[in-house]
């Protein structure tokens, strides 16, 4: 195939698989018509688990994508999904008496773990501006700076820099800050960090506020200059409060998001001096994912670590960023090769994530491509997210 082939097979494939399958997958399987909202879990399977907990994370996840979806597409169906995301999280998510969002609520809506994640506040402002953008929901935005005032007063530490993990619900300090159990209990994580850049980065967008455009910036200033391993071409993802490294664990999946969401926040400040001071680091950062993380069929491994690959399994989500990262490097560059990189990847997750028969992606296969059948197809972390937003960028970067 020629280049101008490829490029037009993965817009074709990409909006082909946005709507036909990831977004339809949701609004026919997720909608919780009796509890309100949206179910927590299906399994491998497709069966449903109607008293899984439902998550901020996911429910974030969902606004964001739905009011994406309409944004992109311009159907009534995804604004719809966005209102009933929007509406849920603000009913039952939100803390009335101390702000921010709750982590956790069980299958009737009711609180069950009220700490306040900066990863979850992160991804709930992410999705209340993009449905500013859908609806012109005014207060949508302005919750959204709330909550981005919020994190300035409560989460960052004035005296070191960053912004703190996790808190308790009154947003006074806590003991467990992990998100999961695969986490170092640590107060300073490169996943947060990466996903506080987000919602900041479209916050700026929609609002042009400059003490939105000043954390912005020392956000990224802080990925590259202390995250950042230039040694290596990895991130570095814990540190304790003296930004004292933990542990040599890498994660490819958030090496290759995170150089194109970094390059996309340099671009919305729209500095020079920025871009001209982080372009090859960018650049290099996917350099080094192809040169370690790609397998010969075109996935990427999980992570490493200062030996090397640790794990050869390909989850959903890195697959799904390794494709918009490739794309980014060739936006950049015009050198081909990250084109060539980004067609095998996508043909990859053709070819051995979609699921074909029952919807969705899998969570993960091994490296002969074998579904993991014992994780979810939907969940507290397996949101319409990553993948849809894949899609969103091929259009949007690729498309006429």
């Amino acid at each position: 195939m020629t280049k101008e082939e490829k490029i037009a097979y993965l817009v074709r494939s990409a909006q082909r698989e946005v709507e036909e399958n990831i977004l339809n997958y949701w609004y026919t399987n997720m909608l919780d018509n009796e509890q309100g909202g949206f179910y927590g879990s299906r399994d491998f399977y497709n069966r449903l688990n109607a008293q899984a907990t439902k998550g901020a994370v996911l429910n974030s996840r969902i606004l964001w994508t739905f009011s994406k979806a309409y944004n992109v597409f311009k159907k009534d169906i995804y604004l719809e999904v966005a209102r009933r995301a929007y509406e849920y999280l603000e009913n039952y998510f939100r803390d009335p008496k101390y702000d921010g969002i709750y982590w956790e609520l069980d299958y009737k809506g009711i609180p069950i773990n009220m700490q306040k994640y900066g990863y979850a506040q992160g991804f709930w402002m992410y999705g209340l501006v993009e449905y500013h953008k859908a609806s012109g929901n005014r207060e949508a935005l302005q919750t959204a700076m709330h909550i981005f005032s919020i994190l300035q007063e409560k989460a960052f530490d004035t005296r070191r820099n960053g912004y703190w993990e996790a808190f308790a619900r009154d947003w006074s300090f806590t003991q467990d800050v992990r998100i999961s159990e695969k986490d170092l209990n640590e107060n300073k994580t490169f996943n947060t960090h990466l996903h506080l850049l987000e919602p900041f980065t479209t916050l700026y967008q929609a609002t042009q506020d400059i003490r939105v455009g000043e954390a912005l910036r020392n956000v990224i200033e802080l990925m590259f200059d202390r995250f950042y391993n230039s040694s290596t071409g990895h991130f570095h993802l814990f540190f304790d409060d003296e930004w004292h490294v933990k542990g040599d664990l890498v994660s490819y999946g958030h090496d290759i998001e995170g150089s194109w969401l970094l390059w996309e926040a340099i671009q919305a400040l729209g500095t020079q001096e920025l871009k001209d001071r982080y372009v090859d680091r960018v650049v290099q950062i996917v350099e080094v994912s192809a040169l370690e993380s790609i397998d010969e069929d075109g996935g990427q491994f999980y992570e490493g670590n200062s030996g090397g690959v640790v794990d050869t399994d390909k989850h959903w989500w890195p697959q799904a960023e390794s494709v918009v990262s490739f794309i980014n490097a060739w936006q950049i560059t015009g050198e081909e090769k990250f084109l060539e990189y980004a067609y095998g990847s996508w043909r990859f997750i053709e070819e051995k994530l979609i699921d074909k028969s029952l919807g969705e992606w899998h969570w993960k296969v091994d490296r002969k491509g074998n579904p993991d059948t014992s994780q979810v197809r939907a969940g507290f972390w397996k949101c319409p997210y990553h993948n849809s937003r894949a899609c969103f960028e091929i259009i949007k970067r690729l498309g006429n």
